[in-house]
């Protein structure tokens, strides 16, 4: 079958891989309808996640068709539509049962490098490194799918594989971000980043009560489509400082609740942007925090910031004092989808949560190196590709 595999940093390319097939009685092969590019995936593509190897099949957030269900299978069957979440999640260890299903302890194959790493294992996921246990991704034409049963949700009826796509990754992973950030009725909200999970927290921020949201970033088609499709206020952060502008638009204190959706690869306008660029460059530091910094600083003495962007070492020049002198309660996690996605597909059915904007670029799995191009440097207007086998 074809693929999109990583063949290097920078490289990518369609390749003829062997199908999967059914592994363990819990598993089910989906034949995937849509796959979409994610912010996080360029990370792998950009080689700032270690323990990628040539070969391994891209792709996190997709839906499709079940194909076949291994004898263990209770709740799923052939031919279901279904959106399968980009984390694995058992259903039965510590984690799986208090809902932190992206930190399974049983689906990481490979353990020890998430130990080295992080201290601890995080739970498998598809198509993102070794370090989240190597599993093939959803850029290609069929995917072995690990606890079908826990991990596949059936998409409602008139709800286009468009907007549904989304509800794999997107949509719960920013609805986390606002849940456990605390949002809630009078909130005033930042997030930073309009891509499709900032846009995602947005909307959930707005859902659960929040009075006032609003959305930093510099592209005008992302910040067009915040005001036009989510409902909430813009700020671009080329054109005006971030801290003053902030502080001038909630009465001098900031925001309660900062969501950060950028992630390891954050540009800014700031000094501290060339100095992450520099170090990055010379391997003396793995990621680029410049938009976590901000939200510190930004967010109001007493509030909470909640990390959504994807970062895969240590940082310099953290403003470690700031959190703490401004009793800054701080979260972070990869996305714990299961605990969402059904509640989400039924608000999304129902026109609360509109995604099918995001998807601003559907094309073959063919030419996925070319809209992979196009998403990275954010060519033609490009807030998503989105792929069909």
């Amino acid at each position: 079958m074809k693929a999109l595999c990583w063949t290097g940093i920078n490289k990518l390319a369609v390749e003829d891989v062997a199908e999967p097939s059914i592994l363990d009685p819990g598993d089910a092969i989906v034949k995937v309808t849509l796959s979409a590019s994610c912010g996080s995936d360029l990370h792998l593509l950009g080689g700032y996640v270690p323990g990628m190897r040539a070969g391994d099949v891209l792709g996190h957030e997709f839906l499709g068709e079940i194909v076949a269900v291994g004898p263990g299978v209770e709740r799923r069957q052939v031919g279901e539509r279904v959106v399968v979440c980009s984390f694995i999640s058992c259903g039965r260890c510590w984690y799986c049962t208090n809902g932190l299903t992206s930190l399974c302890d049983n689906t990481n194959p490979h353990p020890g490098l998430g130990e080295g790493l992080f201290g601890a294992p995080t739970g498998g996921c598809f198509g993102y490194s070794q370090i989240t246990g190597g599993f093939a991704g959803s850029h290609a034409e069929y995917v072995r799918v690990p606890h079908i049963d826990t991990g596949a949700f059936p998409v409602p009826e008139g709800l286009s594989d468009e907007a549904a796509v989304f509800a794999s990754d997107a949509v719960p992973t920013g609805w986390m971000g606002a849940d456990l950030g605390g949002v809630g009725p009078g909130s005033v909200v930042a997030v930073w980043g309009a891509g499709g999970v900032g846009q995602m927290a947005a909307r959930a921020s707005l859902l659960l009560g929040a009075e006032r949201v609003i959305v930093i970033d510099r592209l005008p088609e992302r910040l067009a489509q915040v005001e036009s499709v989510i409902g909430a206020e813009t700020l671009d952060y080329s054109q005006t400082e971030v801290l003053a502008e902030l502080r001038e638009r909630t009465g001098g204190r900031g925001p309660d609740v900062s969501i950060e959706a950028v992630g390891m690869e954050a540009h800014s306008e700031r000094p501290d942007y060339l100095y992450d660029k520099v170090k990055t460059g010379l391997k003396l530091q793995t990621d680029r925090p410049t938009a976590v910094r901000e939200a510190v600083l930004a967010t109001r003495k007493g509030g909470s910031l909640f990390v959504l962007g994807v970062f895969g070492g240590v940082v310099d020049k953290f403003p470690l004092g700031a959190m703490m002198n401004k009793g800054l309660t701080v979260r972070g996690a990869q996305q714990h989808g299961h605990r969402y996605i059904p509640m989400l597909l039924e608000r999304m059915a129902a026109g609360e949560i509109r995604t099918d904007h995001l998807a601003t670029h559907v094309m073959p799995l063919d030419e996925a190196p070319e809209g992979y191009a196009m998403f990275k440097s954010k060519s033609d207007g490009c807030v998503r590709a989105v792929f069909r086998p």
